[in-house]
């Protein structure tokens, strides 16, 4: 990775941060984009920090535009941040979990495409998440308002099947550009992505599941791995590719968000 710049959101705790260590050791530059610069400079001193909240509009401009500022080619984008089981709307007017996981990253990959042309050859990561095969569509009128399940897992669902379909048509639409796509779930993993979760759910939710570092080895594998250079699109787990659910697959599906997601993020409300 010597050579290569990497960002990733929301990599001052949890999967992300063990991905940047690693990713670093590796020789890469790596830039971490997260809403607490003071936690991200204690958790990672020798990392580089961008203020990122992926809730509002303004900062994931500001985050791409001091990125830019940079005037670094980018070679990896991993878009590791995530919420869940939490019941409220972001500052830009959506769900929570939809706004976080999904519309955040997809107005922070666009506003990115310039530097991620300028690498010649990049990836863009999207940490999804096997909990998409139980996502029973996407409510275009709930996901502009507030979380409405007591635990935010149906919303989760749907934030992750989100996070498939963006991948696979982000894909499509730069064939034959040298910027390759991924979406993998991480395996089941006690992160921090669990931490508005009321007790005991929380508890029981999160109860033998793997740890950040195992955790991570899937994005890392994506943003790695010489084999996958000609593949994009996939789904992965366990650094193997498999087939998302069926709506998961579904094209129509995809150029629907994708074309809802430019309406909102350029928009001034959802």
């Amino acid at each position: 990775m010597t050579g290569q710049n990497v960002l990733i959101t929301g990599a001052n705790t949890g999967i992300g941060l063990a991905t940047a260590r690693s990713l670093s050791a590796l020789g890469a530059r790596v830039i971490i984009a997260c809403r607490n610069l003071e936690l991200a400079r204690a958790a990672a001193p020798s990392l580089e920090a961008i203020a990122l909240e992926l809730g509002r509009f303004d900062s994931v401009r500001a985050c791409a535009e001091r990125f830019a500022a940079l005037g670094l080619p980018l070679h990896v984008l991993i878009n590791n941040a995530g919420v869940a089981g939490k019941r409220a709307c972001t500052d830009s007017g959506f769900e929570l979990a939809f706004g976080v996981n999904h519309v955040g990253h997809f107005l922070l990959t666009e506003l990115l495409l310039p530097q991620l042309r300028a690498a010649a050859r990049a990836r863009v990561i999207t940490v999804s998440s096997k909990a998409h095969y139980e996502a029973p569509g996407i409510d275009w009128s709930a996901v502009t308002k507030k979380t409405r399940t007591l635990t935010g897992m149906h919303e989760y669902r749907v934030s992750k099947l989100a996070n498939v379909l963006f991948s696979a048509e982000l894909a499509r639409r730069l064939a034959g550009t040298g910027i390759t796509t991924y979406a993998l779930h991480p395996g089941v993993v006690a992160s921090d992505a669990w931490r508005h979760m009321p007790q005991p759910a929380r508890w029981l939710y999160t109860r033998g599941m793997l740890t950040n570092e195992q955790g991570a080895q899937t994005s890392i594998y994506c943003a790695t791995a010489p084999e996958l250079a000609g593949e994009s699109g996939l789904y992965y787990d366990h650094q193997q590719p498999r087939t998302p659910s069926s709506l998961g697959q579904d094209r129509a599906l995809a150029a629907e968000l994708w074309e809802r997601s430019l309406a909102w993020t350029r928009a001034t409300t959802p």
